[in-house]
């Protein structure tokens, strides 16, 4: 089996490629649309992609569709930090088998790709969702962490003021505030499964 992971962090490609490949399986890995394209046009073999939904400047959608005309047999995994029922309706719908939230473990990874498909649409949500205020925190850390932890150009991302942003930061959710928990859905298709 050869894996394609296209994330634009580093450390978790090569963690979640050695994790792979101990499973024996070849994995290659690319940090963006571009260079996933090449690989998928030169290694017409890659049988599995995970695909992060949000690239540090392109979506993983308009990723997912460009794989899709390249390797139309290919069977694609989404994964993302912040996960949302339209997003990943639109995910399924484009060709993903599968949407999952970071972190996934391995073994989540390899179960999304291999759930039985079923004959019907189904989209399957746990009953503990993560709470608003638990995504907008965990969405906030992610910009202060690109922005390098400079609080001034984090407030300046997200449109708001600083001393707003400050007191944000200040009332992180408690981690039994899980009122709508990160889900992974699963949507089967009627389409039938291609053959290989």
């Amino acid at each position: 089996m050869k894996y394609l992971i296209i994330d634009d962090d580093n450390t978790f490609c090569s963690v979640l490629s050695r994790v792979i490949e101990r499973q024996s399986h070849s994995v290659l890995s690319a940090n963006d649309g571009s260079q996933a394209f090449d690989l998928c046009e030169n290694n017409n073999d890659i049988d599995r992609v995970i695909l992060d939904l949000k690239l540090q400047s392109e979506s993983g959608l308009s990723i997912l569709t460009s794989i899709k005309q390249i390797l139309p047999d290919v069977e694609v995994l989404i994964l993302t930090g912040y996960s949302s029922i339209s997003t990943a309706v639109e995910a399924i719908k484009l060709g993903a088998v599968n949407y999952l939230c970071k972190p996934a473990s391995v073994d989540e990874i390899v179960t999304a790709f291999s759930s039985p498909q079923g004959s019907t649409d189904t989209v399957s949500i746990p009953a503990e969702l993560t709470s608003v205020n638990r995504l907008e925190w965990e969405h906030i850390q992610r910009v202060l962490k690109d922005n390098e932890g400079n609080i001034s150009a984090t407030a300046r991302s997200l449109g708001m003021h600083r001393r707003t942003l400050q007191r944000k930061l200040q009332k992180k959710p408690s981690s039994n505030d899980h009122s709508l928990h990160c889900f992974a859905i699963t949507m089967a298709s009627s389409r039938p499964k291609p053959s290989r």
